[in-house]
């Protein structure tokens, strides 16, 4: 495992490249590089292998019939500025990066964003402390034009919103991160990628091949559910939700384990979009394990209002009707998420009762725009977070790297932690997941 990764930069990964005078292309099934999940992390890490090394043969599998069905599209749609993250931390690093490399991205692809900016709003003086720390933090993150700002300041930003101090972030964004992933897919399909959806994988092993001058040729086999098998000299898996149980099902130990939280949103009444001009978050409380609520307009005109953090009966759980029993199961005897309850009963017991009861829900966003009244909501769409979750019931946030023992050793890499917000952040996490490709498989 891996927390902190140095970036060899953009060397050629040769070692990924069948020659030509041993190709085994006569087989469509054969692959030098096979990706694993087709979500925004997945894709980005296909197409940045490819840039790096264009004649690599590589293809995408999706267990979906779409790409990027998951996280990827039940998303807030925010391209972040970096403001939360420790100064010197890859996390803070890859945000930065990554948040001028959307943009860059979005300009050349002519993918609608907005630049509609956050305040981060103090409503109560005693986060005036922690307000005025994120601030200093900010700054030393290197996000740009970034502004402490008094509460009259804040009102000729948002008319609506109530504080006594905030932080200004004119760069953070909106964007629609499913059609960055499907703009993503098509660079992958123009470099020569393949992508096959409906391949669920199921199985992991391992055999060596004799090429044309008899040399042995290790590859991974690759079983589907219900689909011929594939073989690649190497893969990588970006599966999300599903990350540790792909790790396991090549002979990797189980944790970290992820754990699926529910963030369920509201959605502001179109006749009263005016309540909101752009993004509204909260300071964060370092004592609490998630951000809580704030208000959020997409790139589509919607303004969303939350989400909350409940624990997912299913890893796929958008409604509360979506129970997967083994699932469940497996997440409520997780010794993580016992010691993460245990630290923090009260927020559980506070959410679950505010997603129960709409005016708990409304009284907390009335903290921010006090005008907001019940009526003026209605319900909206669920995301699930894939929270990777140590022993000792601590939100992982880095990178956590992982590869099996015995002969796939030296031929699969997992990435079963990647930092958030992983959308943002996509194509410089990209570029680190290629750059440990190539340390790892440069043999």
């Amino acid at each position: 495992m891996l927390r902190h990764i140095n970036n060899p930069g953009t060397r050629i990964l040769s070692s990924l490249i069948i020659g030509h005078h041993r190709c085994i292309s006569q087989a469509t099934n054969q692959y030098d590089a096979i990706v694993i999940g087709g979500g925004i992390i997945g894709l980005a890490t296909a197409r940045e292998l490819l840039l790096r090394q264009p004649n690599l043969k590589l293809a995408i599998l999706e267990k979906e019939s779409v790409l990027a069905k998951h996280q990827s599209s039940h998303n807030s749609g925010v391209i972040h500025s970096g403001v939360y993250y420790v100064p010197g931390s890859l996390k803070a690093k890859l945000c930065v990066e990554g948040a001028n490399l959307m943009y860059e991205y979005c300009d050349q692809n002519k993918i609608h964003y907005k630049k509609c900016g956050k305040v981060i709003v103090a409503v109560e003086s005693n986060e005036m402390t922690r307000l005025k720390n994120l601030y200093e933090r900010a700054l030393q993150n290197g996000v740009r034009d970034i502004k402490m700002i008094s509460k009259e300041e804040l009102k000729v930003i948002e008319p609506n919103c109530e504080g006594i101090a905030a932080i200004h972030v004119p760069h953070t964004g909106i964007v629609d991160y499913g059609q960055v992933s499907k703009s993503y897919s098509e660079d992958i399909r123009k470099q020569g990628g393949e992508i096959f959806l409906d391949y669920k994988v199921t199985k992991f092993d391992y055999t060596e091949n004799e090429q044309l001058s008899s040399e042995k040729y290790p590859q991974v086999v690759i079983h589907g559910e219900n689909k011929p098998s594939i073989q690649s000299k190497y893969v990588v898996t970006c599966c999300g939700l599903y990350s540790d149980h792909l790790a396991i099902k090549s002979g990797c130990k189980a944790e970290p384990r992820i754990v699926p939280f529910r963030g369920n949103y509201l959605v502001l009444r179109k006749s009263k979009s005016n309540l909101v001009n752009g993004n509204i978050y909260p300071v964060p409380n370092p004592d609490l394990p998630f951000l809580g609520v704030h208000f959020t307009p997409k790139i589509n005109g919607e303004i969303w209002l939350g989400p909350n953090a409940i624990l997912a009966f299913s890893r796929e759980g958008y409604r509360f009707s979506d129970i997967n029993l083994p699932e469940f199961i497996e997440s409520i005897s997780n010794k993580g998420l016992l010691k993460l309850l245990s630290k923090h009963w009260q927020f559980g017991i506070q959410e679950t009762i505010r997603n129960i009861f709409l005016p708990l829900q409304i009284q907390q966003l009335q903290r921010y725009v006090p005008k907001l009244q019940i009526d003026d909501v209605i319900s909206g769409p669920s995301g699930v977070r894939a929270q990777a979750l140590d022993t000792d019931g601590n939100l992982v946030d880095d990178f956590i790297f992982d590869a099996p023992t015995g002969n796939l050793k030296h031929h699969i890499l997992h990435v079963r932690n990647a930092p958030s917000p992983g959308a943002t952040s996509s194509l410089a996490i990209a570029k680190v997941i290629a750059s440990e490709v190539n340390q790892r498989f440069k043999h």
